[in-house]
């Protein structure tokens, strides 16, 4: 249907080309035509609100005790490490705290933009990827004030440990409790832009 439409107007285009200058009534018509038209195809991923995604994706990223941390090496590899978020808080900032001579740490500091994956593939009620931009914070009376009860049993924590910030860029939510997933054609999820 969609072929046959298309070979139509661009047989037709000049004459209608015409006509629109002529007429503002033919002209609107067009473009709402081709609105519908492009419209039918884009709306093969249902639209959710940036709130519900946001809402949808906290879900998923609280039943996740664990995720997972990818960074770029020197050479341009990506590493993935399992990683212990903080718990969110009301920001979509993500924490971590790692030692200050790990190798994400550099890598970090070197390519800053990095991506995190929460999920439980045990359950499988979906998945969040945030991609942010992360910062080493050595901020010695912050780390103490976001101490972890089970640091208690390890030597030299205070100094040993930095925190990693994440502010995100864009967020992908898949959460199928709330009815959100992937595009039926493409497979390509809800994204937030922050």
């Amino acid at each position: 249907m969609f072929n046959s439409l298309y070979s139509f107007l661009k047989s037709k285009t000049k004459i209608m080309v015409k006509r629109m200058m002529k007429n503002p009534r033919i002209y609107a018509t067009l473009l709402a035509l081709t609105l519908v038209i492009f419209g039918v195809s884009a709306q093969k991923q249902q639209f959710f609100p940036k709130d519900t995604l946001i809402k949808a994706a906290r879900e998923i990223m609280k039943a996740s005790p664990y995720c997972a941390l990818s960074t770029v090496d020197s050479a341009g590899v990506p590493k993935v490490r399992t990683m212990n978020p903080f718990p969110l808080g009301d920001e979509m900032v993500i924490w971590f705290a790692t030692s200050r001579k790990s190798r994400k740490v550099k890598e970090i500091r070197n390519h800053p933009t990095v991506s995190v994956y929460y999920a439980d593939h045990n359950v499988g009620n979906g998945y969040v990827n945030i991609v942010g931009k992360a910062v080493i914070i050595d901020d010695k009376a912050l780390l103490i004030k976001m101490k972890r009860k089970y640091w208690e049993g390890i030597p030299g924590w205070q100094d040993g440990f930095v925190l990693i910030k994440i502010t995100p860029i864009t967020l992908d939510v898949t959460n199928y409790g709330r009815g959100i997933s992937g595009d039926a054609e493409t497979s390509r999820t809800p994204t937030v832009v922050f």
